[in-house]
């Protein structure tokens, strides 16, 4: 009776625990009212870098007394304009221009204003940029949504023109260029948007005399700031490719000397250029638009240090790290994927001829010298990603060759870590290696979310704020080695215990490894949470023995069906400024709305799918296990009948990865990530027990009379007896063979012994 229910209540288990880690989420507070009139004024290209008490005295005063970070300035264009820019800040969505664009650079702001009268001005072209937003990207996105949402708003400068115009062209007020004294006009409407000009170019000279332009103008705004009002500095745009992060200050009553975040970060100190129009209506104390924004409105935190110097070296600093990231994380991956075809390529000689044979006859063994090379090769590869992720633990883009100081560091925590693993205790069992590669890796990654996630933000294989996808908890590549690493250790554990306790242990370790990554305070990735719900169900399912059944896959599928369908519920109940990605996406089925997030979802596969290195790792491993591993001379199909938990964990990795890139419009990126490591070590271990294949076994000892041995017993028996037994140690049956007790041990014991022994013969 428990056997038939078992499956049920794990899956019962691991639907709880997925549902508890999603919904417990941190309770943001409704925004208040805290002025009467918001002036929002642009500055495009301005850098923290730009910012100096000599040079820039008035931006220096203000980001003492107010709060500071890095503006992440993503449109729904690369790179972000200035007309793009601006347009996104009035559409409180990713927004952009028509207009072409040469080898990526930024043409000058040229935006055709019309002033029929001395108050307001229309901009012709504005209903057809709508109308191109909407039918011709991906994001819905309504320009002018921000001035729609107040009775009055003042315009000064052309870029202002175009945020402020409303969607059928409209300026309020518009003046442009800054009046002497701006009082006036700055207090006639509750929102007032500034155009301070531009800050381009390479040349430190032509930049520190732009800043210093645009800071003398600054100082007449502030002169000119209506009482009890909130200013906001940003650096509106880039100006050229790369793209970078800009300056963000919000001064005013409530946001004095913090960090500034935000709900859709969820990151001190960043920001994004959508969360400044929703930032504005909160802080107005105005209700948001029907279509709800992007962005998120955004607030100001503690933990800033008192030093203003220090406090502005983190976001400059932030800056360049994303900069050096962008340069370096491609030929990381390039060259990693390039490792691992080649080592896959070196594998297969020694995987046709690993197999001993017990008679005269058969091909020369490979030199164990060659052999031990090749291993130790194939646990460097495997600890690649987690060695380059600890290395962002040392500020190496700080160097002045930070690509060559990236791959030292590398290297060295590379052969540290290898090190590591060749002196552990169990590196001369078949999964010896398995285990250790996996537990570090697990360790590694598994701390960095417990702790922030620190070393994942701009790191090499984490994510970059510059692409504004995403600012804390679990990259991409992470969720892909985390889910590998995780499901891997449980395997090994489950591994260790008796059959009938090894669904428990995979569904312990496993829910684990869902509430890291599930938890919107660790890892926050709710389709990451799913992903790794239907694996471990899967794994869950196998891990005692016997292969994946129609009912099997359907009690995983329930599983992640089970998480889904209630996160969603609970994600619904929620008010639309706090939904997830989940939620916003059920709701926008629900109006209609719902094809453009499938849209993007899909380009976004197609694009990823096409251009990612990850994408050559996810192949080449399919590749070598399909067409190498999984052949009857490839040594897995063995491993497997021997470990049954480790096939287990292997194929609940493939579901969980091959789920979370689709749904998460990543595409092989998940599953590239994590055949980064399984591979390796899948061929690795299928090299050892090859190697043991004509091994004798050691006979079962003798059980006391009336009692047949427990399952758990015929299995260490056969994995013990095929695999981990020195040569010599008796018995005269045909190698590869599993001895059973002398004289009998009982029907069900017989049964366990020779279905093993069947599987692991092939």
């Amino acid at each position: 009776m428990l056997r038939r229910i078992a499956p049920i209540l794990l899956t019962l288990v691991v639907v709880a625990l997925g549902i508890t880690a999603l919904a417990a989420g941190p309770q943001t507070p409704p925004p208040r009212r805290t002025a009467d009139y918001v002036v929002l004024v642009g500055v495009a290209g301005l850098r923290w870098e730009d910012v100096d008490p000599q040079g820039t005295p008035t931006l220096w005063q203000l980001a003492r007394d107010g709060s500071i970070g890095s503006l992440s300035v993503r449109s729904a264009r690369w790179p972000t304009c200035p007309v793009d820019g601006w347009s996104t800040l009035g559409a409180g969505s990713f927004a952009a221009w028509t207009g072409s664009r040469s080898d990526g650079q930024c043409p000058p702001l040229e935006v055709r204003v019309e002033r029929p009268d001395l108050i307001g001005a229309n901009l012709p072209e504005q209903e057809g940029i709508v109308r191109y937003n909407q039918d011709r990207l991906s994001w819905g996105t309504v320009p002018g949504a921000l001035s729609e949402s107040v009775r009055c708003s003042v315009a000064v400068g052309p870029g202002a023109a175009v945020a402020a115009a409303r969607p059928f062209g409209r300026v309020d007020r518009y003046e442009p260029t800054l009046p002497e004294d701006p009082a006036e006009l700055l207090g006639s409407c509750v929102l007032s948007i500034v155009d301070l000009g531009t800050v381009a170019g390479a040349d430190p000279a032509a930049r520190a005399a732009a800043a210093r332009a645009a800071d003398a103008q600054l100082a007449r705004v502030l002169a000119g700031r209506p009482p009890q009002s909130l200013v906001i500095v940003a650096g509106i745009s880039d100006t050229e490719r790369p793209s970078r992060l800009h300056v963000a200050i919000a001064d005013g009553p409530g946001w004095e000397n913090g960090w500034l975040t935000s709900p859709s970060t969820s990151r001190r100190g960043y920001l994004q250029l959508v969360d400044l129009a929703p930032t504005a209506l909160a802080a107005l104390g105005r209700p948001m638009p029907d279509r709800p924004f992007l962005g998120r409105s955004a607030e100001s935190v503690g933990g800033r240090p008192d030093d203003l110097s220090a406090a502005i070296a983190e976001p400059a600093d932030a800056d360049r790290e994303a900069a050096a990231q962008r340069e370096v994380a491609g030929r990381f991956f390039t060259l990693l994927a390039a490792v691992q075809v080649a080592l896959a390529v070196a594998v297969l000689p020694l995987l046709r001829r690993a197999r001993r044979h017990a008679g005269p006859y058969g091909p020369k063994p490979v030199p164990r010298r060659v052999v031990e090379t090749v291993e130790v090769l194939l646990v460097a590869a495997a600890l690649a990603v987690p060695a380059a992720l600890l290395t962002e633990a040392v500020p190496w883009w700080r160097n002045q060759h930070p690509a060559a100081t990236f791959a030292g560091l590398t290297a060295a925590l590379l052969a540290a870590a290898t090190l590591l693993v060749r002196l552990s205790p169990g590196y001369r069992t078949t999964l010896g290696p398995l285990g250790a590669v996996a537990g570090l890796t697990t360790l590694a990654i598994g701390l960095d979310v417990i702790t922030g996630a620190r070393l994942q933000l701009n790191g090499v294989i984490g994510y970059s704020a510059l692409e504004g996808g995403r600012y804390a908890g679990l990259g991409t590549v992470g969720l892909g080695v985390f889910i590998a690493g995780a499901l891997l250790s449980a395997g090994w554990l489950a591994q260790q215990v008796r059959r009938g306790w090894r669904p428990m242990v995979m569904v312990a370790a496993g829910g684990v490894a869902v509430v890291v990554v599930g938890s919107p305070y660790l890892g926050a990735d709710s389709i990451g949470a799913i992903a790794l719900t239907a694996g471990v169900s899967v794994a869950a399912a196998i891990s005692a023995g016997g292969w994946l059944t129609l009912t099997r896959l359907a009690w995983a599928a329930m599983a992640g069906l089970a998480v889904t369908v209630g996160f969603a519920v609970l994600d619904l109940g929620r008010s639309p400024a706090e939904r997830g990605s989940l939620g916003r996406f059920l709701a926008a089925l629900g109006d209609g709305t719902g094809g453009l997030t499938v849209q993007r979802s899909s380009a976004s596969n197609f694009d990823t799918l096409v251009n990612s290195p990850l994408t050559v790792l996810a192949l080449a491993g399919a590749l070598l296990v399909w067409f190498a591993l999984l052949q009857p001379w490839g040594g897995l199909m063995r491993l497997f009948g021997i470990y049954p938990a480790i096939r287990a964990a292997m194929a609940g990795t493939g579901v969980a990865a091959g789920v979370g890139g689709v749904l998460g419009a990543s595409a092989l990126d998940v599953a590239g990530a994590a055949a980064a490591l399984v591979v390796p070590v899948a061929a690795l271990s299928a090299l050892r027990v090859l190697d043991h294949s004509a091994d004798r076994t050691r006979p079962v000892p003798a059980r006391p009379a009336g009692g047949a041995a427990a399952d758990g017993d015929a299995d260490h028996a056969t994995a013990g007896g095929t695999d981990e037994v020195a040569p010599g140690s008796g018995g005269t049956q045909r190698p590869g063979s599993v001895a059973t007790k002398p004289g009998g041990a009982g029907r069900g014991r017989g049964r366990a012994v020779r279905s093993s022994a069947e599987v692991a013969t092939g």
